[in-house]
């Protein structure tokens, strides 16, 4: 058995080095590797049923989630857990929404950026879209959780280093009739509804649709400053149509990718 595990992880980590986006599938393969691990899969039969089940869950997310009272409260003791909540999800929607979006925009993202880069936007921006969330709600109990401050950063970069990219999406209100965008139409009119529900929303179990806004913000001034500075708005435009221009996105739902706020 031991030898049927290292073998599996010898071949995943040779797969991981050799793919154009080690890192991006990487946090992707974290991400799912933790949740079915947890007890929100409901698939390890350590943490039980029924409302022991319930309990575990509600203990495992205040743990390891962002609780906002509780990092004001306890700023050093509680400090990693921004970090910590990237990589927990409340359910397998939560999960799968979100590494969705990952795939789609990550791999391109971290090609520009570099793997060293990329992995530290993607966790720092993260970590301060969450904080974001927590000091805009600082008397909140609630548990925050998910990878949507950190993956909405990498829309935001996305936007801006791929302007001209062409993205497939699956609109409701038209069916789910996949049609094709560039990213400067698509990924405005999304930050556009994050802020619109944002507005609406109340306090209480949901999304945390601030988280989504800081982390995209986040993301497009990133690399605004990072790569704008050295190459100027009008050069990476021009950039865009001659060549990353012709990228195309092979698909990306209507729906955000989810920070889920759980009680």
């Amino acid at each position: 058995m031991i030898s049927t595990w290292s073998t599996a992880a010898g071949r995943a980590l040779r797969a991981l080095r050799g793919a154009s986006a080690p890192m991006t599938y990487g946090l992707i393969a974290l991400c799912c590797l933790i949740f079915v691990l947890g007890p929100a899969s409901g698939l390890t039969e350590a943490y039980g049923s029924g409302d022991a089940l319930l309990a575990a869950q509600r203990a495992y997310f205040r743990r390891w989630g962002v609780v906002p009272a509780e990092l004001f409260r306890n700023p050093l003791r509680e400090a990693l857990t921004p970090a910590s909540a990237l990589f927990v999800h409340g359910s397998w929607v939560h999960l799968l929404g979100n590494m969705l979006f990952l795939f789609v925009f990550g791999a391109m993202t971290e090609d520009r950026m570099g793997r060293v880069e990329f992995t530290l936007f993607y966790v720092g921006c993260g970590y301060l879209a969450l904080l974001g969330y927590a000091a805009a709600n600082t008397t909140s109990e609630q548990s925050l959780v998910g990878a949507s401050g950190a993956i909405s950063a990498v829309l935001g970069a996305f936007l801006y280093l791929f302007p001209r990219a062409r993205v497939t999406s699956l609109l409701p209100f038209l069916f789910f009739l996949p049609l094709r965008f560039p990213a400067w139409v698509v990924l405005p009119f999304w930050a556009a509804l994050q802020w619109q529900a944002a507005e609406r929303s109340t306090q209480g179990p949901g999304v945390a649709y601030l988280a989504h806004l800081v982390g995209f913000g986040l993301g497009f001034g990133y690399a605004w400053v990072r790569y704008g500075a050295r190459v100027g708005p009008k050069g990476l435009l021009r950039r865009a149509v001659a060549g990353d221009g012709r990228a195309r996105v092979k698909a990306a739902p209507a729906q955000a990718p989810e920070g889920e706020n759980l009680p």
